[in-house]
């Protein structure tokens, strides 16, 4: 009998809030997104999670997606959520060198995550426990975070097989740990966005980048590169955020809905979805264009020494930075973000 009078009352629960979001206003919320609406990435995660958003909502929500930055420039959509020119949007936060520092724990090289999928897992556990990285997105509603897996580097005329090779080449990175750890391998960090590195790989600005495969199918960079290295390069990360007072305006219902398909759950998704489901067409793009041979992985004794020259200083100079600037636990921090990526 308790049993069943616990049922019933899970049951009236459920419906009760289902009732609520059916009767909550209906709103149609613009999203804002750099890549292309045609690209394997959009087609395969944005689309149906957009589409997960409208189903949790029963309706209440409906999105208006505008692709290939018709609504807001990628490297303008901080300003461009904060201030209402879109709702929501997606954020590469690789535009932004030191904007939220702390966060940047999760781009230091040589990450003991493996896949996108554990990278997002981690960076959303992060979010949650530490204060300190919650105050770097007071401007925003974070509905949830992703990262790439770890980078490899993609190079045009010449392979990178040591640290030999690599050193004096201008080398395509995001801002912020990445950057510092191109400059400690002898390299030299260009700063370009996503859309102009096809160019810049064909005309010689650059003479590689670091790309997931995502990329390098979604941008077409087998188009223009020959070899593919897989070293211990970082990961990148990204934000899907929120207008504040869009969010606020919305049904605490409604507001729930949303938040259950994000979160951690979105964060892996994203993660799995936009990145890690790649891997196998990228590869599979760069053998039909005949360099299925031109993909390397540096030996382990090779790839110690990227980690010693490029990794460990950077995660030390990280944590310096961080302590100076008033991040007491920026150790501690550090050390779980190696802990939750090995769990």
């Amino acid at each position: 009998m308790k049993k069943s009078a616990l049922l019933f009352a899970c049951a009236l629960l459920v419906s009760i809030s289902l009732s609520s979001i059916v009767c909550a206003k209906e709103v149609t919320l613009r999203f804002a997104h750099q890549n292309p609406e045609s690209g394997l990435s959009s087609t395969t995660c944005v689309a149906p999670w957009l589409k997960q958003v409208e189903d949790a909502t029963g309706g209440a929500v409906k999105i208006e997606p505008y692709y290939g930055e018709t609504l807001a420039k990628g490297k303008d959509m901080w300003n461009a959520v904060k201030m209402g020119i879109t709702d929501i949007g997606w954020a590469f936060h690789g535009y932004w060198p030191g904007m939220t520092p702390v966060t940047d724990v999760i781009s230091l090289p040589a990450m003991s995550f493996e896949t996108a999928e554990k990278g997002s897992e981690v960076l959303w556990k992060l979010y949650e426990k530490y204060p300190v990285i919650q105050k770097e997105f007071d401007d925003v509603k974070v509905l949830l975070f992703y990262t790439s897996p770890p980078y490899s580097l993609i190079t045009v005329e010449k392979p990178v097989k040591n640290l030999d090779d690599i050193k004096g080449m201008k080398i395509r990175m995001s801002g912020g740990p990445s950057t510092e750890m191109v400059k400690a391998l002898g390299a030299v960090p260009m700063l370009i966005p996503m859309p102009d590195n096809y160019i810049s790989l064909q005309k010689g600005v650059i003479d590689g980048m670091g790309a997931p495969w995502e990329a390098i199918q979604v941008w077409r960079f087998y188009e223009v590169t020959k070899y593919y290295t897989e070293v211990p390069f970082p990961a990148v990360y990204f934000s899907i955020i929120m207008n504040k007072r869009k969010w606020n305006s919305l049904d605490k219902e409604v507001q729930d809905a949303i938040m259950s398909v994000s979160g951690e759950a979105g964060s892996k998704f994203w993660g799995k979805h936009f990145f890690d489901d790649m891997r196998t067409s990228g590869i599979k793009k760069v053998e039909e264009v005949g360099n299925g041979n031109n993909i390397f992985t540096l030996a382990p004794e090779e790839r110690q020494k990227w980690i010693d020259v490029g990794g460990k200083p950077v995660w030390d100079g990280w944590v310096s930075t961080m302590e100076k600037n008033g991040v007491s636990n920026a150790r501690e921090i550090l050390d779980t973000t190696i802990a939750l990526g090995k769990e």
